[in-house]
C-alpha cells in the first residue's frame, strides 16, 4: 500500500508561486489600465487648456502623469495632445498611449 499522505501540501506547495505570479500580473495589468485612464483624462485636459491659450497645460501634464513624454501638433484649427508612459508590468515595461484634440482657439 502506498501512504498519500503529504501529497496534497505538496501540489499546493507546488501551484501557490503560480497562483501568486497570476495575481501579480493582473495587479500590474490594472495599474496599467488606471495609467491609461489618467493619461486619457490628462491629454484631454491640456489639448482643452492649449486650444485656450493657457501655457499651463503641460505643466498640468507631469503633475498628473509625471514621466509622461507628450506630444502637441496643431492642425487644421485643432490642437491635439497626445501622452505616451511605460508602466512596469511584472518588471516589463508596457507602453500605453492617449490622444486629445481641442477645437484651437489661437487658429
Amino acid at each position: 500500500m502506498r501512504d498519500d499522505r503529504g501529497a496534497a501540501t505538496a501540489e499546493v506547495a507546488v501551484a501557490l508561486p503560480v497562483v501568486a505570479l497570476v495575481l501579480v500580473a493582473c495587479l500590474g495589468g490594472l495599474l496599467a489600465g488606471t495609467e491609461l485612464v489618467r493619461l486619457q483624462s490628462a491629454a484631454a485636459d491640456a489639448a482643452r487648456l492649449l486650444g485656450r491659450g493657457e501655457s499651463s497645460a503641460l505643466q498640468h501634464m507631469q503633475q498628473v502623469v509625471p514621466g509622461a513624454t507628450v506630444l502637441v501638433r496643431r492642425s487644421d484649427g485643432l490642437v491635439c495632445v497626445e501622452a505616451r508612459s511605460a508602466p512596469r508590468v511584472l518588471g516589463v515595461p508596457v507602453e500605453v498611449s492617449a490622444t486629445s484634440c481641442a477645437l484651437d482657439g489661437e487658429w
